[in-house]
C-alpha cells in the first residue's frame, strides 16, 4: 500500500479499542430454563433474539447497528479511500463500505443429535438446548440477510438443507431442527468429511456438538474443514454433570452410545473421570486452536445470549472475517 493510502497511526488501533467496547455491552441474559419452558421453537429463538438486540440498545452499539450491515470495521491494510468519514463522524470509529460480496454469507448449522446428545440432569436435554441454540443463530443471521443452511448428523448426516434466505427457509429449517434426536453411536469424524463434501463454496461452518469422541476422530476433518476455506466455529455443550460428576450416591450408569449398563461410585471414580475429561478439553482446544477454530463451551444451564455475545466478540477480534454485527432490514421469513 502507497504512503498516500497507509492508515495514520490512530487509524491502526481502532480494532482493539472496539473490541473493548464490545466487552463492556450491558446485557441482562435470559434463564435458560425459562427459555426452555416455552413450547415452540420459533419463539424461543425470536425471544433470545429480540432480548439480545435490546441490550444493544443499552450498549456502546447504540445507534449504529442499523450501519453495520452495509459496513465492516477498519482493519490494518484496507485502503483508507473507502473509510466512510461521514460514520466516523457520528461514530467516533473508522469504517469501510462492504463491498457486495462481503455482505451476504453463507452459513452452515451443523448440529449433533446423537445419542449422547440426548442426555440432560437440568429439565431437558443437550439436543434440546442445541436446537434452541441453532435455531437461534439461524434467526440472527437471517436478519443480517445472510444465507443459512442446516446439517444434522449421529453416524451419518441425517438432514441437509441447502444455504438460502428467501420467503419460508427460515421456517422450514426451524421445522427440521424441531424434530426430537434419536439418533444412535456418534461418527462425528466422517460426519465432517460428509460435510466437507456438501458444502462447496467457502463459508461460516457453526459445528454444535458435546464433541465427545476421540482426538483422532475431530483433528483430520476439522482440518480437511479449515482447508476448503471455511470459517469453522466450534460451540460445544455440556450437561453440568458431565463436568464435575457431582452425583450424590452410587448409580447405575448408561453408556449413551452403546447402551450398556456400568456401576459408579461418583467418589471413587471421580478423580479419574475429571483427569481423563480434562484432558480430552486440552486436546480439543489444542486442535482448534492450531486450526485457527474459535472454540466456545456452554453448559446447558448457561443464558442462550451468551453465546451470540461471545461469537460477535470473535468477530470484531477477527475484523476480516465478513461477519460484522449488524441487524439487516429484511425481515425473518
Amino acid at each position: 500500500m502507497s504512503n498516500a493510502n497507509r492508515p495514520p497511526q490512530h487509524l491502526r488501533s481502532t480494532t482493539a479499542g472496539h473490541t473493548d467496547a464490545v466487552a463492556k455491552v450491558h446485557r441482562e441474559p435470559i434463564d435458560a430454563a425459562a427459555i426452555m419452558k416455552v413450547k415452540h421453537l420459533h419463539l424461543r429463538a425470536r425471544i433470545v433474539v429480540e432480548g439480545f438486540f435490546n441490550g444493544l440498545h443499552r450498549s456502546p452499539f447504540h445507534g449504529f447497528s442499523a450501519e453495520f450491515s452495509e459496513y465492516r470495521q477498519y482493519a490494518a491494510g484496507d485502503d483508507t479511500r473507502f473509510v466512510d468519514w461521514r460514520l466516523y463522524a457520528r461514530s467516533d470509529r473508522y469504517y469501510i463500505k462492504r463491498f457486495e460480496d462481503e455482505t451476504n454469507r453463507r452459513c452452515y448449522l451443523v448440529v449433533d443429535q446423537s445419542r449422547s446428545m440426548t442426555y440432560g440432569t437440568v429439565g431437558y436435554t443437550k439436543a434440546e438446548y442445541a436446537a434452541t441454540l441453532a435455531a437461534t443463530f439461524a434467526y440472527y443471521l437471517t436478519l443480517q440477510r445472510d444465507c443459512v443452511g442446516l446439517l444434522t448428523f449421529d453416524e451419518a448426516i441425517r438432514d441437509f438443507l441447502p444455504a438460502r434466505h428467501r420467503p419460508g427457509h427460515l421456517k422450514r429449517l426451524w421445522g427440521m431442527l424441531d424434530r426430537p434426536a434419536t439418533g444412535q453411536s456418534t461418527q462425528i469424524g466422517s460426519a465432517l468429511e460428509e460435510i466437507a463434501s456438501l458444502v462447496k463454496k467457502r463459508g461460516l461452518i457453526v459445528l454444535v456438538s458435546d464433541f465427545l469422541a476421540p482426538m483422532e476422530s475431530l483433528a483430520k476433518p476439522l482440518g480437511y474443514l479449515r482447508s476448503r476455506g471455511h470459517e469453522v466455529v466450534a460451540m460445544r455443550l455440556l450437561d453440568p454433570r458431565e463436568v464435575d460428576l457431582e452425583f450424590d450416591e452410587a448409580a447405575i450408569f448408561r453408556d449413551l452410545e452403546s447402551g450398556q449398563p456400568l456401576f459408579v461410585e461418583p467418589d471413587v471414580a471421580r478423580g479419574d473421570y475429571l483427569l481423563k475429561f480434562e484432558r480430552h478439553r486440552r486436546e480439543l482446544s489444542d486442535v482448534c486452536t492450531s486450526l485457527g477454530i474459535g472454540l466456545h463451551t456452554f453448559l446447558t444451564n448457561e443464558p442462550f445470549d451468551a453465546a451470540l455475545y461471545q461469537w460477535l466478540v470473535q468477530q470484531v477480534r477477527q475484523p476480516g472475517s465478513g461477519a460484522g454485527f449488524r441487524r439487516g432490514s429484511a425481515g425473518a421469513r
